[in-house]
């Protein structure tokens, strides 16, 4: 790949260092994926330029106008403090005819919201666990067809944000103080579906009309307190002591029958497409005890860290970090040509 201006969009906060020495473990992990992107870019020989967005427009608008970025790759999570509204950066960048790398913004509002997505895949029979919606400011009424225990979420937050031991519920008491917290707490509905009880995997998938997908890696719990529910928590996703101390990993999931790996990805593939998601993507499952994998969500644009499970299981088949970040470069470019194309 030539030599090429990438503006990389963070929040503020994230702006990795030129270096990481002098700081700690914890410290690093908070802005991990900026630096891991940043200086893996340009030690392939880009120019790279961070910079910090949080809730204007006009400093995107500038870099554009001053430093013509051949390509932007966008780490952002939210925009404004709303994880919903960075599909509206993603367009700005659309109508401002600069290509970008992940997902498209009609992608990421499909995959955004956890009811949306759920009926548009259950539409393509594939399963997924029953599941109800709770508004702000309702009554919290469990439905008659919506068997206990539930994990509750956000509807539309992603990372694991808000989820810890205490979502999934037992009884309806429970149910309405989680949902609640949802509400008072994330500041959004809250969703409740049937907890599954299984295996988490998550299966990536890459590109934009010719599909690569990872193998079918899973969330190992090694060490758990006795009764913890086996879920991807906040701190199982994102807090390092709590990760040793707990035994938490993540690796190629074991002991699965090929044709059952194969299913899988299959499925995932499906609801890439479904969910016209484009980029790169991490599709999550729980594996029932009885093989029947649940889909409870689509991650575009996911945790792209170099030592996270994306990086990893492309590594598995050969695709080294730095390859697998100039080839969502190249995608990211590849469809605004095509877009040029069909005007």
């Amino acid at each position: 790949m030539k030599r090429l201006r990438v503006l990389v969009l963070v929040h503020p906060d994230l702006i990795p260092p030129e270096s990481t020495n002098g700081y700690t473990e914890q410290e690093i992990n908070v802005w991990k994926t900026e630096y891991d992107v940043v200086s893996t870019l340009r030690a392939a020989g880009h120019e790279v330029r961070p910079l910090g967005v949080h809730d204007e427009l006009k400093p995107i608008r500038e870099q554009i106008d001053s430093w013509k970025p051949d390509v932007v790759f966008t780490l952002l999570e939210q925009f404004r403090g709303e994880a919903i509204y960075d599909q509206n950066v993603v367009s700005y960048l659309e109508l401002m005819h600069v290509p970008y790398t992940g997902c498209n913004p009609r992608g990421l509002m499909l995959a955004r919201g956890k009811d949306l997505s759920k009926t548009l895949v259950n539409y393509h029979r594939i399963p997924v666990p029953d599941f109800a919606v709770f508004p702000m400011h309702r009554k919290v009424k469990r439905p008659a067809r919506l068997a206990l225990p539930l994990i509750v979420k956000s509807v539309n937050e992603d990372a694991s944000y808000g989820i810890s031991q205490a979502s999934v519920v037992d009884s309806d008491e429970k149910l309405a103080e989680r949902v609640n917290f949802i509400h008072e707490r994330i500041g959004t509905a809250a969703i409740a579906e049937q907890y599954i009880e299984g295996r988490e995997i998550y299966v990536g998938v890459v590109g934009n009309e010719r599909l690569l997908v990872l193998p079918v890696w899973e969330l190992q719990f090694q060490n758990m307190a006795e009764g913890d529910w086996l879920i991807a928590t906040e701190k199982v996703k994102h807090d390092p002591d709590y990760q040793e101390r707990r035994g938490i990993r993540h690796g190629p999931a074991q002991d699965l029958a090929p044709e059952l790996a194969l299913r899988i990805q299959n499925m995932a593939k499906r609801i890439y497409r479904a969910l016209e998601l484009d980029g790169y993507a991490r599709i999550d499952f729980r594996l029932a005890p009885d093989g029947t994998p649940y889909f409870l969500e689509a991650n575009p644009n996911p945790e792209i860290a170099e030592s996270q499970e994306f990086a990893h299981a492309a590594r598995h088949i050969g695709v080294s970090y730095s390859d697998l970040l100039q080839r969502i470069v190249a995608l990211g470019m590849r469809r605004a040509t095509a877009g040029a194309a069909a005007a």
